[in-house]
């Protein structure tokens, strides 16, 4: 399971489940809607679903102040992609503003129109910078992030502040138990919980993304440095025989273990330490065994610093739509008003002042850990290629679950390289 997997089909398809089942659109393809007429007031959001939820108060407040009315359109993740693509292709289409995934950008390019005047300076110092980069594709501002994520270290602190946990790691290791700060300390705190039915850690052969995240600590750009297949340097072997490690550590089965494996495994209080995305804190359920027992802190950095893959979303607004100005009017009052996402259920935003407004409230100390992660020196984007989806569900898992297996990481590497490079011809 990938990266926008999870998010999308876990956390904020969750939502839809929850919420939007009786909403036309909801995983039924929605509405053929028309493009609002140049000079309306109402604009077509296109949003994968939950997304309308997310971008609920943000609607209720631009109708307040600009006048202008945002109808929702929800679809579920592949359905929304087939959407677009057959849109943008036609050039006739049924939303003015469309809420796209970061991996979708480079696909997309060619069909969403400039919106630079929105970034200003101002805008670009409260935005994080992987994403202010991510958004410039081509020279042009494409897409105003409204939501973004990234995994930071979730830990069990009733273990952590224990007194026997406490004094007999202290003998072991010869120094304090708390939350990790290096990856040895990671190592030692994994190896130390590895017993009586628990485990220290999971490891998730079933995603990318943890992986990836090693890879830009090791200083190196993640599978692509421009045209160039770099997957087999160093940087990726270092990172990759260092992940298959954590393996004696976590439940058996690590090929198979996906976001949703590792989730349930951390909530029913069988790992002691998870690296996962930060919103999973705050959707922690009432009755789980570690309810009220969750610590929060930043990814650790390596040898490049702190680097992690960011989750964004960005609104974009098509060439195509009749209904530009409102369009703009609307994706800049998601940016004024990025906060009100946090008050959404899936509990996320964009700004960096956003959450800081929230971080030291109680129920949100995740956010504090998050925004060190997203603004790590190492932390960036996945590569803006088109086949990044593909080379991810067809080379980089298939090769993490067998490196997780026992395969040889240099070998393996090289075949992905290989197949990468020819993904890319």
């Amino acid at each position: 399971m990938s990266t926008r997997t999870f998010i999308s089909r876990i956390a904020v398809g969750g939502i839809c489940t929850a919420v939007a089942l009786a909403a036309s659109a909801c995983g039924a393809g929605g509405p053929a809607n028309t493009s609002g007429s140049a000079g309306t007031n109402t604009v077509n959001v296109l949003v994968e679903a939950g997304g309308h939820a997310e971008l609920t108060g943000v609607a209720e407040q631009c109708k307040a102040e600009t006048g202008v009315t945002a109808n929702f359109v929800e679809l579920p993740y592949d359905g929304m992609f087939n959407r677009l693509s057959s849109e943008f292709s036609s050039g006739n289409v049924s939303f003015d503003v469309a809420a796209l995934d970061s991996v979708w950008l480079p696909s997309f390019k060619d069909a969403v129109q400039p919106i630079d005047e929105l970034f200003t300076d101002e805008a670009k110092k409260d935005i994080f910078p992987a994403l202010v980069k991510e958004a410039n594709v081509d020279g042009h501002f494409i897409g105003m992030p409204a939501w973004t994520n990234a995994e930071i270290i979730l830990y069990r602190k009733d273990l952590f502040e224990d007194a026997k946990n406490k004094a007999d790691f202290q003998a072991k290791y010869g120094y304090e138990l708390a939350a990790p700060t290096t990856w040895k300390q990671y190592q030692d705190i994994s190896e130390f919980f590895t017993k009586d039915g628990m485990y220290g850690t999971d490891v998730k052969g079933a995603v990318e993304t943890e992986w990836l995240a090693h890879v830009l600590q090791a200083g190196s750009p993640m599978v692509l440095d421009g045209d160039k297949v770099v997957i087999d340097n160093a940087a990726h072997k270092e990172a990759l025989d260092f992940y298959v490690s954590l393996a004696k550590d976590a439940p058996s089965g690590a090929a198979q273990v996906d976001w949703a494996a590792a989730q349930n495994l951390f909530n029913q209080g069988k790992t002691a330490m998870t690296r996962f995305w930060a919103h999973a804190y705050r959707q922690i359920p009432k009755d789980a065994a570690v309810a009220g027992k969750v610590g929060a802190a930043p990814m650790i950095a390596g040898s490049a610093g702190v680097g992690g893959v960011p989750g964004p979303w960005y609104l974009t607004v098509p060439k195509a739509t009749k209904n530009a100005e409102a369009a703009k009017k609307f994706v800049k009052c998601a940016y004024d008003y990025n906060s009100k996402g946090i008050e959404s259920s899936l509990g996320l935003a964009a700004r960096i002042s956003a959450f800081e407004k929230y971080q030291d409230q109680p129920g949100y100390e995740s956010f504090k850990p998050l925004i060190e992660t997203l603004n790590g020196k190492a932390t960036a984007t996945r590569p803006a290629t088109e086949k990044w989806q593909q080379i991810v569900d067809t080379v980089l898992i298939p090769m993490l679950q067998k490196a997780v297996a026992g395969g040889d990481s240099a070998t393996l590497l090289a075949d992905a390289k290989k197949q990468i490079e020819d993904l890319l011809k």
